[in-house]
């Protein structure tokens, strides 16, 4: 089981590594996109790209998809506990164990989903064609592998390995 758990963590950074790869690549066309457009602007002979905004979109889906379970892993999506907190410890306690539920179900019928997605997509070949043709089953490969980390990752607070409504404080990168 200990081995599992080093492989899901490896697993969580290297997402975690390959999200912040992208955003920087993200960058990088962003402003390479936006200085050939003034180089352009001046009259010099460059043609800015017209794939920017194809990839823009697809590296923020991306960026998504890979750092969104180490977000719920080190507590740091967006949920509001105000409510919870002012709850009696067994309430606190249910509730929670709800939420996990919710989340894992929501995280489940995503990936069912955007398998689906990604299947027919693959199978017809179809292309996204808003101003880049890529083939749309790229768009949808990222999904199913993130919700699936996430449903991992809130099943683990559902058993007790940790708790979405402890201490933010206590978490440490990566663990």
């Amino acid at each position: 089981m200990e081995t599992i758990a080093k492989a899901h963590l490896w697993l969580l950074n290297l997402f975690k590594a390959g999200s912040g790869l992208i955003i920087f690549a993200v960058f990088v066309v962003i402003v390479a996109d936006v200085g050939l457009t003034i180089l352009a602007g001046w009259g010099l002979p460059v043609i800015p790209w017209d794939r920017t905004h194809g990839l823009v979109e697809y590296g923020l889906l991306w960026f998504t998809m890979l750092a969104a379970p180490w977000l719920v892993r080190i507590k740091g999506h967006v949920f509001v506990d105000a409510l919870t907190q002012l709850l009696p410890p067994r309430i606190k306690l249910a509730t929670a164990k709800f939420a996990y539920l919710v989340a894992i179900v929501g995280c489940l019928a995503f990936v069912y989903f955007s398998v689906q997605l990604w299947y027919e997509a693959f199978v017809f070949q179809e292309l996204d064609d808003r101003g880049a043709y890529f083939p749309l089953w790229t768009l949808y490969l990222p999904m199913p592998f993130g919700f699936s980390l996430m449903a991992i990752e809130f099943f683990r607070f559902l058993i007790g390995l940790d708790d979405m409504y402890g201490s933010r404080l206590d978490v440490r990168e990566g663990v």
